[in-house]
C-alpha cells in the first residue's frame, strides 16, 4: 500500500512541477523572470527525479535495501542540483524587484553554494553506503540551510516593502520546506517515521512553484 501511494504521489508531483515549468518557459513571451521560474521549477523536477524514481522502482520491487547504490547516487544528485533552484530563486528575486549591485549578497549566495556542493562530494558522505554518517549529513546542510535562509529573508522583506501580493508568501514555502526537511536530516535514520516529512516538503515546493505559475497567468 505504501509503494502505491508513494509511487503515485512521487509521480503527480514530478509530472507537474516539470509540466509547469516548461510551460512557464515557453509561455514567457519574453519576460526573463518567469522564464528563469520555468527553468527552476524544470531543475527542481529533474533533479529530484534521480532520487524518486529509484525510491519507486524500489518499492514497487526487490525493496529499499537493494536500491542503496542508485538512491544513493540520486540523493547525491538531487543535492547539487536543489542548490542550483535557490541559486535560480536568488536571482528571480534580483530581476522581480530590479536589485542592481549588491555584489557582497551574491558573492555570498556563491560561496555558500560552492561550499555546499563541494561538501556533497567528499568521499566520507559515504553515499552509496546504507549506513552514511550522520555527521555529513549536517556538515553538508548547514551552507545550504544558511542559503535558504537568505533567500527567505530578501523575499520576505522585498514582498513587504512592494506590497507584492502574488509572491507574499514565497518566503513561507521555504520555511515550510527547511522546516520539514531538517529534521528528516537529524532523524530519520533513527526514527523511520519522521521521513514521512518529504511529502509536505515536497509539496512546499510544489507550492513554490505554483506561486509564480499563477503570477504568470495573471
Amino acid at each position: 500500500m505504501q509503494a502505491i501511494a508513494e509511487t503515485l504521489f512521487d509521480v503527480v508531483y514530478l509530472v507537474s512541477v516539470v509540466t509547469i515549468g516548461i510551460l512557464m518557459i515557453k509561455k514567457c513571451r519574453g519576460n526573463m523572470q518567469y522564464k528563469l521560474f520555468g527553468i527552476m521549477a524544470v531543475t527542481l523536477g529533474v533533479g529530484d527525479s534521480f532520487h524518486l524514481v529509484p525510491r519507486a522502482i524500489a518499492l514497487c520491487t526487490t525493496g529499499l535495501d537493494n536500491y542503496t547504490v542508485p538512491l544513493g547516487v540520486g540523493k547525491l544528485i538531487t543535492s547539487i542540483t536543489m542548490t542550483v533552484f535557490y541559486i535560480l530563486l536568488y536571482y528571480v528575486w534580483r530581476l522581480r524587484y530590479h536589485i542592481e549591485g549588491k555584489q557582497k549578497l551574491t558573492w555570498a549566495v556563491y560561496l555558500l553554494a560552492a561550499v555546499r556542493v563541494i561538501l556533497c562530494l567528499f568521499p566520507q558522505n559515504r553515499w552509496t553506503s546504507a549506513e552514511a554518517p550522520l555527521s555529513w549529513g549536517i556538515y553538508r546542510n548547514i551552507p545550504f540551510a544558511l542559503l535558504g535562509l537568505i533567500v527567505i529573508i530578501i523575499f520576505y522583506k522585498s514582498a513587504k516593502e512592494n506590497e507584492d501580493h502574488a509572491f507574499r508568501f514565497m518566503w513561507l514555502t521555504i520555511v515550510l520546506s527547511f522546516g520539514f526537511y531538517i529534521p528528516v536530516v537529524l532523524w530519520a535514520d533513527t526514527i523511520p517515521v519522521i521521513g514521512m516529512l518529504m511529502i509536505p516538503k515536497t509539496c512546499a515546493y510544489v507550492w513554490t512553484v505554483l506561486i509564480g505559475y499563477q503570477d504568470m497567468r495573471k
